[in-house]
């Protein structure tokens, strides 16, 4: 839709803003729906357990995942068991950040979990948030 200013003869040259406008929207509820899948790390089945405190896990954080078999990973990349101290050390210098969030497979036995939580702590890391999911039943 389009109106005159003046009365000259000719083409009209404004510009359609509508179909930007609607492009714009598009985009907007396009990102909005797939900003939260954006992180999501190694596919974990987590604990569930009531809800404590909301976490909104980012790449500026340090998220250590252990899964079934008992690979370690830093973000989507795999590291092995006797590099992953060092590579945690340096990700929390790179970041800044002093806390850990550890990320373990329901699966995975308790021990493995219990071993790393003890090798953190060993390596002068106290600050581990264990991450779980909230459980949906009441």
């Amino acid at each position: 839709m389009s109106f005159k200013l003046n009365d000259k003869k000719g083409p009209i040259s404004d510009i359609n803003v509508t179909p930007l406008v609607d492009v714009m929207l598009v985009l907007l509820v396009i990102f909005m729906v797939s900003a939260p899948l954006m992180f999501s790390g190694v596919n974990l089945d987590l604990p569930k357990t009531k809800k404590v405190n909301n976490l909104k896990l980012t790449q500026e954080q340090v998220i250590l995942s252990i899964n079934r078999a008992g690979e370690f990973f830093i973000g989507k990349e795999k590291y092995l068991k006797e590099e992953i101290l060092s590579v945690i050390e340096e990700q929390m210098k790179k970041k800044g950040t002093k806390t850990v969030f550890l990320r373990a497979d329901y699966g995975l036995d308790y021990g493995n979990v219990a071993r790393t939580i003890s090798a953190l702590k060993n390596a002068g890391i106290s600050q581990i948030s264990l991450v779980t999911e909230i459980d949906k039943k009441p």
